[in-house]
């Protein structure tokens, strides 16, 4: 090992030596050349070399110097190479302005000598300046067109950085199937490159994006890999951050024993390398093995230390995972009613965090899909040609048209005058009625619009109030249960979960209740978002999971992530309502089905069941607000009467539609038509 070491310190010299040799054999080659072309060629070749070595100060000297030259020689190439090179020490130094204004420049000039690989580079380049700005289009179409030249002409080291680039920017946008994609091409291109650095970011980032989609036995496979590697290499400074991942791998299979060698390792390298965060990690995940073995008192001080560390590194991620942990643990030694405040605190914070991730998720996944798609070519600037409008009419003409014109814009003030004077003087009495009657009008208008719009509110604070004594009850049965002895410890501690889920729900539809009451008594105004709806349905059947178990009938979600343009707290409202009438009116058996397509531009809703169906003359009571019409369920449930009138109201108020299509002992379905994004002007 020791002469492998020594071997690999000569090669480093002896590189670092050739390195220095070919700088100073390029700066005395530099300075006895003439004026030219060739003196700009030796000048980048130089400029290159040292950019290699990040000499950057000595670079942007060399820079300055070779572009006047250029510029004096109108030799746009050696101009295009320049800015290009010092775009990318922009780039480094974190100066992002300045780097976009000098690729811009050099593409410029790429252009103009016809270098498509020039161009490449630099779309490259700014594709992913552009996603990190959150210009998600205009940054894929760069980088996708960078790509295609880069395989085209066989570029491997370029196209393992434009992959690997790619691939990162995919999983920073949330787009993990993606992200996969092109950390697998960038690992195949390296591979070919025996770009061992390469092969172990690619494998790192393959671990995780595996384990994100709970595909544990490939994550593992990658994790190893790259274990493989730095073994070869004797590089062990990053296996503190690699062995809490594939411990926590083997744990979620549970592989306890394997999980236990890879994480203790872990924690020793961490705490060796007094890397904070990577003990955070292994503390957190032993924490989880040590529960797991019921090693409860073990698991306790190894999450109080991760809990302080998750709070000093403001890491939320782990934060989460250890509430989530703290939670389970004192579940298990039946300490409910700090299970219970970890369960709350959980789901607060997941609740804040599902909100960053919707709010960051600014481009739907199905434009994604259609750039990624798209042949995509070379984006190069365009350029603009002036167009001089000539006149052609003769002086004396347009003179005419001139004195024709004002002699007809007098004529009709003067006719518009005296027609307003003998208005208002033979009519000023009927005007004056008129504007009487006018003004009765609109008064009654509006004190109908207003009492329409007070009915609505009653009627929805009515359903979310309902909503809200549903939860409350069910928290209430649990904890009388458990006053009088009705179940046992063990028994509470399974429906921990669940009494805490139907505590966030109570509390959730109470501020919401609030907030309505506080942002809609002036008026009955959507505010719409763009959000997915996939994520509402799956909050929606969460709630009645227990109700569906209860009475023996199939729910199915066919719901897929689409983006739609409404007030979100007004469509939670809608689908609530879907879902729970149609669980009232199925039985034992009978089938739910939620789903949603792209219909005509628009995002299409249904809600499906099985049931007992609505006969015509029925269906055409159910939308009518004065009708208030309601029946008995299959378990005899009650209702309002209020829920689809008022999510009729709702649907409108977001452009969009709201219909039924039942079959006596057939079934129903409820269709919902929204906007995919704001209606145009």
């Amino acid at each position: 090992m020791k002469q492998l070491i020594l071997y690999a310190i000569c090669l480093s010299a002896a590189i670092s030596f050739a390195q220095n040799a070919k700088i100073d054999s390029l700066t005395v080659r530099l300075a006895y050349q003439n004026q030219d072309s060739t003196k700009v060629e030796t000048s980048l070749l130089l400029i290159n070399e040292l950019y290699k070595i990040e000499d950057y100060n000595k670079v942007l000297l060399f820079i300055a110097q070779t572009s006047e030259l250029s510029k004096s020689l109108n030799y746009n190439r050696g101009l295009a190479e320049t800015t290009f090179i010092k775009a990318l020490i922009n780039n480094k130094q974190e100066n992002e302005v300045e780097a976009v204004s000098n690729f811009e420049t050099a593409r410029t000039y790429y252009t103009s000598v016809s270098d498509t690989l020039g161009i490449a580079k630099v779309n490259n380049n700014l594709g992913v300046i552009e996603i990190q700005r959150g210009n998600y289009k205009k940054g894929l179409q760069n980088s996708l067109s960078a790509i295609s030249i880069f395989e085209e002409k066989g570029l491997k080291s370029e196209l393992s950085k434009a992959y690997n680039n790619l691939a990162d920017a995919y999983y920073n946008t949330g787009f993990v199937d993606k992200a996969l994609q092109y950390n697998k091409k960038a690992l195949s291109v390296r591979e070919e490159l025996d770009d061992l650095e390469g092969m172990m970011y690619s494998l790192k980032n393959l671990g995780k994006l595996y384990a994100k989609k709970d595909d544990y036995r490939r994550s593992i496979d990658s994790y190893e890999r790259m274990l493989m590697l730095l073994d070869k290499e004797d590089d062990k400074s990053i296996r503190g951050e690699i062995l809490p991942s594939l411990g926590k791998s083997y744990l979620a299979i549970e592989d306890l024993d394997k999980a236990a060698d890879y994480l203790r390792e872990g924690l020793k390298y961490s705490r060796n390398q007094k890397d904070e965060l990577g003990v955070l990690k292994s503390l957190n995940a032993i924490g989880e093995l040590s529960i797991k073995n019921k090693r409860l008192k073990l698991a306790e001080g190894q999450l109080l230390e991760a809990l302080k560390l998750a709070r000093k590194l403001d890491n939320e991620e782990e934060l989460l995972y250890n509430l989530k942990l703290n939670r389970d643990l004192d579940s298990t030694r039946g300490f409910y009613e700090d299970a219970f405040n970890w369960q709350n605190q959980y789901y607060s914070l997941k609740e804040k965090l599902d909100k960053e991730k919707e709010a960051s998720a600014k481009i739907p996944e199905s434009t994604i899909e259609e750039i990624s798609e798209t042949p995509t070519e070379i984006i190069i600037p365009q350029k603009l040609e002036k167009v001089e409008d000539t006149l052609t009419a003769s002086p004396e003409k347009s003179k005419q048209d001139l004195l024709l014109m004002y002699g007809l814009i007098a004529a009709l003030v003067f006719v518009t005058a005296l027609l307003i004077f003998s208005y208002l003087k033979s009519s000023k009495e009927a005007k004056s009625n008129k504007a009487f009657a006018k003004e009765n009008k609109k008064l009654a208008l509006k004190n109908a619009q207003l009492e329409e719009v007070n009915q609505v509110k009653d009627k929805l604070f009515s359903i979310v109030s309902h909503d809200l004594k549903d939860s409350i009850s069910s928290i209430k049965a649990f904890l009388d249960l458990l006053k009088d002895g009705g179940i046992s410890k063990e028994e509470f501690n399974e429906l921990i979960p669940e009494l805490s889920e139907n505590a966030n729900n109570a509390s959730s539809l109470l501020f919401n209740l609030l907030n309505w009451s506080k942002s809609q008594m002036q008026n009955l105004q959507p505010k719409p978002e763009l959000f997915n709806i996939q994520e509402i349905f799956q909050i929606k059947i969460s709630l009645i999971e227990k109700k569906v178990n209860d009475k023996g009938i199939i729910l199915i979600d066919e719901s897929r992530r689409e983006f739609v343009y409404a007030d979100r707290s007004m469509l939670e409202i809608v689908i609530q309502n879907l879902i729970t009438n149609a669980v009232k009116f199925t039985g034992k058996g009978d089938v739910i089905t939620v789903s949603n397509q792209d219909y005509n531009g628009k995002v299409l809703i249904c809600v499906e069941d099985t049931g007992i169906g609505i006969s015509e003359e029925n269906q055409k009571k159910l939308f009518n607000a004065k009708k208030n019409f309601t029946t008995i369920g299959t378990e005899n449930e009650k209702g309002t009467g209020l829920g689809l009138t008022i999510c009729k109201d709702l649907v409108e108020l977001n452009n969009g539609r709201i219909w039924v299509e039942s079959t006596p002992n057939i079934g129903s379905k409820f269709f919902i038509e929204l906007p995919k994004a704001p209606l145009s002007e």
